[in-house]
């Protein structure tokens, strides 16, 4: 593919090419059927995100999971000091961010060198990701370690295609699109499509997309992540070499020897990571500014009925309306619904219905359990005299 020339006549190809590649690589990653399951690193999910550090061996993860949550990990002037995951909790703006420490992986990693599968296995359950970089090593080891992440599956710093794709058992191959296609054409994707032998489907493009986004839409398992390259051991280089660093997107300089910009990147990471926090309020009485509800788009909204259902599950059933201070309110106070977005530092107020019962009726009685008629009703014994 490398050596073949792009043109008119050779990219229907090449797009052939691209998807039955891409469905091979997604058979070699499939578990396979015999053998026991392989051993990984189970670290259980805590906090409010997920961060997990990266990166080749010795360029600083160790010393930075260290400076930033003071947690103890081994640090030495050999590679492979970290064998296992190492997690540890960062405290920031009143949420706790779980903060992971992987062991450095090499080229071919997703090939399984080096533990490689088991470090990018956790990767994938991370909200952000921290590739962490020496900057006094060549350019290029950012290229490697993204193409090791893009080749399992992950997408870094990419937002979703935009288009809706649904299999059928009927009706052939519907193609249709909101905009003009610059990059592909309908025989293109009729070859796609043969490729991964689907003969009926509906594809609507909302958007200018090439074959590698229908290709991702086909597949279904990718996973789209952020990433913020850091580069560590900038004491060692010029200034002219760290101005370049700090003007590159999504890219932080710092120093963990000197620790250099550490409140710099903790900020990027809060950036990033688009926590959003929300205060509670009790009837009557002064909102609870001690512990937060943080939410976050990766992990289930930052709608109302988000928060409701990270408060208790049963809540959103007893829901009737809710009370809105801050910036996503229109007025002080705002009533709203289970649809509303919420703010950073909002204060909500919930406001629950009268609780009803499987028949109907409320909690307290309004009729007599006793027959209506006075004859059908049970006699006392007269009284003993």
């Amino acid at each position: 593919m490398a050596r073949t020339q792009r043109n008119k006549a050779t990219e229907y190809h090449l797009g052939q090419l691209k998807a039955r590649l891409a469905k091979l690589r997604t058979e070699l990653q499939a578990p396979s059927s015999k053998g026991g399951p392989g051993e990984g690193f189970d670290v259980q999910k805590y906090g409010d995100g997920r961060c997990a550090l990266i990166g080749f061996p010795s360029v600083g993860k160790s010393s930075l999971l260290t400076i930033l949550t003071g947690t103890e990990s081994e640090a030495a002037a050999y590679e492979f000091t970290t064998l296992t995951c190492i997690p540890g909790v960062i405290h920031y703006n009143d949420a706790k961010i779980q903060l992971l420490d992987l062991p450095g992986i090499i080229e071919g990693a997703a090939q399984g060198k080096g533990r490689g599968r088991q470090v990018i296995a956790v990767c994938k359950s991370a909200d952000l990701l921290l590739m962490v970089l020496d900057a006094t090593k060549p350019w290029y080891h950012r290229e490697i370690l993204t193409r090791e992440l893009e080749s399992v599956g992950m997408r870094l710093n990419r937002s979703p295609p935009n288009i809706y794709f649904k299999k059928k058992k009927t009706g052939g191959v519907s193609i249709n699109s909101t905009m003009p296609l610059t990059r592909m054409d309908d025989k293109l994707i009729q070859r796609v499509l043969q490729e991964y032998k689907i003969h009926n489907c509906e594809l609507l493009f909302k958007e200018d997309c090439s074959v590698d986004d229908l290709i991702d839409v086909i597949e279904g398992n990718r996973r789209y992540v952020k990433c913020l390259y850091v580069y560590n051991k900038v004491d060692m280089c010029s200034m002219e070499e760290v101005d370049e660093i700090a003007h590159r997107p999504n890219s932080i300089p710092i120093s963990c020897s000197l620790k250099l910009n550490m409140d710099g990147l903790l900020e990027r990471i809060w950036d990033m990571m688009a926590l959003c926090r929300v205060y509670t309020k009790k009837v009557g009485h002064k909102p609870d500014f001690s512990e937060p509800v943080v939410l976050t788009n990766d992990r289930g909204g930052t709608t109302m009925e988000a928060m409701c259902k990270q408060i208790h599950n049963t809540l959103t059933r007893e829901f009737k309306y809710a009370l809105v201070w801050g910036v996503s309110s229109k007025h002080m106070p705002q009533r709203v619904g289970l649809t509303h977005q919420l703010a950073d530092e909002d204060v909500v107020q919930v406001v629950k219905a009268k609780v009803q019962a499987e028949d109907g009726r409320g909690r307290f009685k309004t009729t007599s359990d006793k027959p209506l008629r006075i004859a059908d009703r049970e006699k006392k014994a007269a009284l003993k005299t």
